[in-house]
């Protein structure tokens, strides 16, 4: 049972590794084309929504990854009575949102800018 915990807890955290916002690549290989999917369906109800699609498919993969890698270290390095859910979700939730929240205000204050041809996606 031990093995498979701490099977389950290291894939958990690889692959949300692979998805937070704690890897220098995982935007370009992960995060990004997964936000421009969602994105992308969400334009489907109105053209308009690409962007902000964008954005909040962009959150969800973090939020995701951030989830995934503390449900992992929880298995990893904690007993099951050592165990708090609420907290383990509402701190992958606070911390992807922070995340988020960075960088869409960079986007937003001309920081960062959008490639033209991901605005050109919706038209």
């Amino acid at each position: 049972m031990n093995l498979l915990k701490n099977l389950r807890g290291g894939a958990l955290v690889g692959i949300g590794y692979m998805l937070s916002p704690l890897s220098w690549w995982n935007d370009l290989v992960f995060n990004l084309p997964i936000a421009l999917v969602f994105g992308y369906g969400v334009s489907w109800l109105n053209p308009h929504w690409f962007i902000p699609g964008t954005i909040v498919g962009y959150w969800l993969s973090n939020v995701l990854g951030m989830v995934m890698m503390q449900f992992g270290a929880v298995d990893l390095f904690l007993a099951d009575d050592q165990r708090n859910t609420s907290r383990d979700l509402w701190m992958g939730f606070g911390g992807a949102t922070l995340y988020t929240i960075l960088a869409a205000a960079l986007v937003y204050f001309h920081v960062l800018e959008i490639p033209e041809f991901l605005l050109d996606l919706h038209a």
